[in-house]
């Protein structure tokens, strides 16, 4: 998976990662952008170095494993208007569901975004990462799941977005 995130933004294919998707583009970017090699989540390695995605310490002494989940509703504060994110939702604040227990670690917020990672929403109080994105390209992730939203006649505006950029991306090759 890692490896097809690479190609997609090395290649300017159009991305759009869903919830792990979002955190393997954040580990991918690490790896291979910030030069960070031994990055990944703490789901899959708890001992890594760099610890890209992880538990927030607040939820990790919990026992009972379902209360450590982000679940439901969460409001989302788009902050750059020039990003993928307003210009799919048209505003700045939107509500999607979520249902993951890992997160973007905040310590790594100031180095990823020195080296082009764009972290296009937050929640409210800026404490989570919501949307990160690649800076030349079509490349965005959410934590949240906008498919549990999306209808037939009123599809989730990144899935609208996506395949806009994807129609453009295969004429202009």
């Amino acid at each position: 998976m890692i490896n097809a995130i690479k190609y997609a933004r090395e290649s300017k294919t159009p991305y759009l990662g869903i919830c792990l998707g979002m955190q393997l583009m954040a580990i991918e970017y690490a790896r291979n952008v910030c030069k960070l090699n031994d990055s990944n989540s703490t789901e899959f390695n708890p001992n890594v170095e760099h610890k890209i995605i992880y538990t927030m310490p607040s939820q990790r002494r919990t026992q009972y494993k379902g209360a450590t989940m982000r679940l439901g509703a969460w409001d989302c504060k788009i902050n750059k208007t020039e990003s993928i994110a307003y210009r799919s939702y048209k505003k700045d604040i939107i509500s999607e569901r979520h249902r993951h227990r890992f997160e973007f670690n905040n310590k790594y917020r100031e180095i990823m975004e020195k080296n082009g990672l764009i972290i296009s929403a937050t929640t409210p109080d800026d404490e989570l990462v919501e949307m990160i994105e690649w800076n030349d390209r079509f490349g965005i992730g959410t934590q949240a799941h906008p498919e549990l939203k999306s209808r037939l006649y009123e599809p989730a505006p990144l899935f609208f977005s996506l395949i806009e950029n994807a129609i453009v991306h295969k004429y202009n090759k």
